[in-house]
């Protein structure tokens, strides 16, 4: 199925489009530096508290440099993307809108204005020393910024000399940013575009491999929980009014965006399943809208907090909302970590376990391929994976889940299709 019917949808430029994602950061600007002022925060110190971590997994920057210094972290990562995006002319599809989200939420926790620049300028060297346009590899660059952590530990954990870590955590940052781009692309047939967040699975690969040396000399990538415990009714209503907004330029952009919305169920999300391209940009930041208040709405029905880790969540399922995530093949997978949540006792109120089950929709895939249950079956392997394989890579790969994601998909799509085979014979 292809989107056909252009004719009824407004023509949105790509400095509209822009503009359109230039929303969220000059909002989350304001809010930060409004926020800081009206509750006596040093904005500054706060800033400085999150580039001087070494911001492994769980370092919640809400809680580390306080509510407007993490929305000012964030809209500033955010404008250097934008930047990069309109520098190189790219244009605006559904795997773009993803992983501008994707960044952005985990800039809140994870991610700094200082550790994922030496990961850019590594991409930087890639493409000089390949011969081709930066432009090709932008989008796995802003991805791998997962491993943005191992460069905040290497520069500020102590390992090292003051003066020779700085070096140490640049040199490290510039070789993932140069390696990234060729595992990325070899990464994707181990789970045959079934996990979306491909990425996730190749720092899972690179962070093991770097954990691994680290602990051969005997350093040690000590666990961190670092979370802002207590919700604020304010972040809640910024991000359901920014949620509205996307629902709003949806049927702005397409006046039978919520008549047509249903076609979206008819794709099973499996890469690449662009909505942009397939159904237009009207629907699909209607679906982004629609799957960013739903993810709110399950965090706080569940009791949990909207923190800095829940935020980056939230924000990346509206991200792979342009990119392969639609309500009917992420229910399964959220319905499969809950059973599992229920039979292993844990905590749903807890962040971790409202992180494990909102970037569980990684395997979405999935349960579109191959139906409702085989997706809670996958949903339930996938808890027990990701709460369990943070310890491979010491807790430096931002996108555990998407490392979870991978396996779980490699491990399960080879036995569903034997058994299909199997059953054809019969």
């Amino acid at each position: 199925m292809v989107f056909t019917n252009k004719i009824e949808e407004r023509d949105l430029h790509k400095e509209q489009k822009l503009l359109i994602l230039a929303l969220f950061p000059t909002l989350f600007l304001l809010f930060g530096l409004i926020y800081a002022l009206l509750d006596h925060e040093t904005l500054l110190g706060g800033l400085k508290a999150i580039v001087k971590s070494p911001t492994t997994l769980l370092t919640d920057f809400m809680a580390l440099g306080g509510i407007g210094a993490a929305f000012v972290n964030s809209a500033l990562i955010g404008f250097f993307n934008l930047y990069l995006l309109k520098r190189f002319k790219l244009r605006i599809n559904g795997l773009l809108i993803a992983a501008f989200f994707t960044v952005l939420g985990f800039s809140f926790f994870g991610k700094n204005v200082l550790n994922i620049l030496p990961i850019y300028f590594g991409g930087y060297l890639y493409a000089r020393y390949q011969e081709i346009p930066m432009k090709n590899i932008i989008l796995v660059i802003m991805f791998s910024t997962a491993l943005a952590p191992i460069v905040s530990f290497i520069t500020f954990s102590g390992i090292f000399t003051e003066g020779f870590s700085y070096l140490m955590g640049l040199i490290t940052g510039i070789s993932i940013g140069f390696i990234i781009v060729p595992l990325s692309s070899h990464m994707i047939r181990f789970h045959d575009g079934f996990n979306l967040y491909n990425i996730g699975f190749t720092a899972g690969i690179v962070g093991t491999v770097i954990t691994s040396a680290l602990r051969s000399f005997d350093v040690d990538i000590a666990t961190v929980n670092i979370i802002h415990e207590t919700n604020s009714p304010y972040v809640i209503g910024l991000l359901v009014l920014l949620f509205l907004y996307l629902i709003g330029v949806g049927v702005y952009t397409n006046k039978d965006a919520f008549k047509r919305y249903k076609e979206i169920f008819d794709y099973r999300g499996r890469t690449i399943t662009d909505f942009t391209s397939l159904l237009g940009y009207g629907i699909t930041f209607v679906n982004m809208g629609v799957l960013g208040l739903a993810s709110v709405a399950f965090v706080l029905i569940l009791g949990g907090v909207v923190n800095g880790p829940v935020i980056a969540g939230i924000l990346t399922i509206v991200g792979f909302a342009a990119f392969g995530k639609q309500p009917k093949n992420c229910y399964p997978i959220v319905l499969g970590v809950l059973l599992a949540g229920v039979f292993f006792g844990y905590d749903f109120s807890s962040t971790t376990f409202l992180i494990s089950a909102l970037f569980s929709t990684t395997i979405a895939p999935i349960a579109g391929a191959y139906g409702p249950v085989i997706g809670a079956i996958a949903g339930m392997l996938h808890l027990t994976l990701v709460t369990n394989i943070g310890i491979i890579h010491g807790g430096i790969n931002l996108y555990n889940n998407g490392f979870s994601g991978g396996i779980v998909a490699g491990f399960m799509l080879p036995i569903i299709d034997a058994f299909k085979r199997g059953s054809r014979k019969l």
